[in-house]
């Protein structure tokens, strides 16, 4: 009697740990593609309409002491060309 309750403790055992291995691996293809769709929406640029750009800057804040500033005129998240003396609604500053 015993035994086949060794058996039984042992058989729950390997089925919780197939489905434990079923729900990691289920688990890490979601994440993984999750990640996959962060990076593209992470490339895509929003126009400078949307962003509310404009060439002159706003009190101090313009681009080129944003965090967002790629040199010489550039934005990681405006399309087009970005003068350094710009500022837009996305703006944010480099600590």
């Amino acid at each position: 009697m015993t035994t086949h309750k060794n058996f039984q403790v042992a058989d729950l055992t390997r089925r919780g740990l197939l489905r434990g291995a079923s729900v990691v691996a289920a688990g890490g293809a979601l994440l993984s593609g999750g990640l996959i769709a962060s990076a593209a929406s992470a490339q895509t640029k929003v126009s400078q309409k949307a962003a509310n750009y404009q060439s002159t800057p706003k009190g101090m804040a313009r681009c080129n002491v944003c965090t967002q500033w790629q040199q010489p005129s550039s934005c990681k998240v405006v399309q087009g060309t970005v003068e350094p003396t710009g500022w837009c609604s996305l703006y944010v500053p480099k600590s």
